[in-house]
């Protein structure tokens, strides 16, 4: 075994009853293992977070089935590359495609792959982070079918860490002692690549004779000074970002500016950005200025028009905008009171004066009896409760204290007349 290639890469399992996790999908009688011990797969799109499995069960699908294997890069592949191998696909009987990052190739490039897919040239295999009813083209996308990848609990990493310890023909032949593992999870933040290459970092880290005892301490120690050398991208991603939005929540535009060109510098998804900033919008601003999320959609319409080098302008235009916002999370915590409320309460029943009554057998069962039509009150509204019997009265959204939710907070008082808090 060459040393030389990552802890991660000479770990990866070549057959499904080597695969840590996903049972859901590849464990006894599941789905997609029904599927491969036939030798009749789908065109499929793998979807999950980073370093949970994705491009180790398209290996272990092209490894069982032993057919032709095609894998291309949505980063640095583009319609070429595609027809070059769909040609070469022609001459074969079967053959895999495996594309990871899917969500990258824009609409041309995802049409390319149609014919081939369709007409059973290729077997079509995509893996991606993002949504794939966003990111993937709906022709495309009904030809695959849909496997959610789920994350990797702590079992499964810790088993992943034994394995790798006692398993792995490079660490096998050290004295490793796995003596607490909390930061390496964390750290990794359940990406089995991650993790398995920060614990090689650590190794090598140590002592290099005697027993090496990992410990948080250990862990923490070599992570502070080297992480980023190992997996510079994968673990700026989620820093980095952190940074951005922390950065436009406290109001600071040289902040989120900076975080963003450090993203854009890197070759981030510029829909990745823009995304999270329409997230934002409604999360951290609200109604406390309700242009934020105009700004913010008209921002991911407008990134995915231009793409860059000049989307990074239409970026910094709504992230300076956004960080320079007045803030307000109320809708933000209204609704997850409210889910809190559901998970508490469980199914109530709706109020028989607001039902829907379609039918005379509604009506006499009293469905929408004594409703009071809003608009036949004084300023279009009449005093009446809207909640299940058991919550009635319940307060889940109390506007910000900002001037536009200021506003909202004196219609509403004058409305309920000091019910729910108002």
């Amino acid at each position: 075994m060459n040393p030389a290639i990552p802890l991660a890469e000479r770990m990866r399992p070549s057959r499904l009853d080597e695969l840590v996790g996903q049972e859901h999908l590849t464990g006894k009688g599941s789905i997609l293992r029904t599927a491969i011990e036939a030798g009749t797969i789908p065109s499929m799109i793998l979807w999950g977070a980073p370093g949970i499995g994705k491009t180790t069960i398209a290996n272990i699908i092209a490894h069982t089935l032993n057919v032709p294997y095609f894998q291309l890069s949505a980063i640095s592949s583009g319609v070429k590359e595609v027809r070059e191998v769909i040609e070469t696909a022609r001459q074969t009987a079967r053959s895999i495609l495996f594309i990871d990052e899917i969500h990258r190739f824009n609409k041309g490039q995802q049409d390319a792959l149609l014919g081939a897919v369709e007409k059973g040239v290729i077997t079509l295999i995509g893996a991606t982070t993002e949504n794939p009813s966003f990111e993937v083209n709906s022709a495309l996308l009904s030809r695959c079918q849909v496997y959610v990848l789920r994350p990797l609990g702590k079992e499964s990493l810790v088993k992943l860490l034994h394995q790798a310890i006692e398993h792995d023909e490079v660490l096998k032949q050290r004295q490793i002692e796995l003596k607490e593992t909390e930061a390496l999870i964390n750290i990794s933040g359940g990406d089995a690549r991650k993790l398995l290459n920060l614990l090689e970092l650590v190794v090598q880290s140590g002592k290099k004779t005697g027993m090496l005892s990992i410990t948080d301490a250990l862990v923490m120690d070599v992570a502070q000074k080297r992480v980023a050398l190992y997996d510079k991208q994968g673990e700026q991603h989620y820093d980095i970002i952190s940074a951005f939005i922390k950065s436009m929540r406290g109001s600071d535009p040289n902040g989120a500016v900076y975080w963003l060109a450090r993203m854009v510098e890197g070759g981030e998804d510029v829909k990745f950005i823009a995304r999270r900033m329409l997230i934002f919008a409604s999360e951290d601003i609200g109604n406390a200025n309700p242009n934020a999320l105009l700004l913010a959609n008209a921002t991911f319409d407008a990134v995915n028009k231009i793409g860059y080098p000049e989307s990074r302008i239409i970026l910094s235009q709504c992230a300076t905008y956004l960080a320079s916002s007045v803030k307000s999370n109320a809708s933000y915590m209204a609704i997850g009171d409210a889910l809190a409320a559901v998970k508490q309460h469980g199914d109530l029943p709706v109020p028989l004066h607001i039902r829907n009554a379609p039918t005379k057998l509604m009506k006499d069962m009293d469905y929408g009896k004594n409703y009071q039509y809003s608009h036949l009150g004084e300023g279009n509204f009449i005093d009446q409760e809207y909640l299940p019997e058991k919550i009635a009265g319940t307060a889940f959204y109390q506007p910000g204290n900002n001037a536009r939710e200021q506003e909202l907070r004196k219609f509403l008082k004058e409305r309920w007349k000091g019910k729910y808090g108002y």
